[in-house]
C-alpha cells in the first residue's frame, strides 16, 4: 500500500498522518519465524524539514505469534516501535510514494528475538535416557566421569 507524498513535497500541506491500523500480507514473514501478525496499530506521521527532507515519525505496535523455542507450541509476543528518521531509504525515488508495508515490515522484523519461551517448568521434557535442564541445574550436577578422574589423578 502506497502513501502519497506529493502534496506533502508541493507545500500544500505540512504532515501527512500515518495513523491507523494495517494488516501485512502473509508473503512478507512466511520465510520467517513469525507464525502470524496481528494487524498493526500505527501513529505518526511524516513531514518535511527544513532541509527539504521527508522525516517520519511513528509509534509501531503489535503482536506477533512465535513458535516457543522449548515447546514449540504458539506463543503471542507484543512488540512496539518508536522510529524518527529520514525517508531515504523507505519512499520510492520520483515518485513520490512511500509503501506502508514495506516500512513496517523492515521496522518489525528488526523485533524478532532469536529465542523466546515461556516455558518456566522443564522437568516435563525429559525422554530415555535425556533430559532437559536449565543452566543452574547444570552448572550444580557433579560430573559423572569425576570418580573417574579421581583414579587418575592417582596414578
Amino acid at each position: 500500500m502506497d502513501i502519497d507524498l506529493s502534496l506533502l513535497h508541493s507545500g500544500n500541506v505540512s504532515e501527512i498522518p500515518i495513523t491507523g491500523e494495517y494488516v501485512l500480507p502473509t508473503s512478507f514473514y512466511e520465510n520467517s519465524d513469525i507464525v502470524r501478525l496481528s494487524p498493526i496499530s500505527v501513529c505518526g506521521h511524516v513531514q518535511c524539514d527544513e532541509e527539504m527532507q521527508d522525516t517520519i515519525t511513528c509509534q509501531i505496535k503489535g503482536t506477533m505469534i512465535l513458535l516457543d523455542s522449548i515447546s514449540l507450541e504458539e506463543v503471542e509476543y507484543p512488540f512496539q516501535v518508536e522510529y524518527d528518521d529520514i525517508l531515504e531509504e523507505n519512499c520510492k525515488k520520483y515518485e513520490n510514494l512511500l509503501d506502508i508495508f514495506t516500512f513496517l515490515w523492515e521496522n518489525i522484523v528488526l523485533e524478532v528475538p532469536l529465542r523466546f519461551t515461556k516455558v518456566e517448568d522443564l522437568s516435563k521434557f525429559h525422554g530415555d535416557g535425556w533430559k532437559l535442564m536449565s543452566e543452574d541445574e547444570h552448572r550444580y550436577q557433579s560430573n559423572p566421569f569425576s570418580e573417574l578422574l579421581k583414579d587418575y589423578d592417582k596414578e
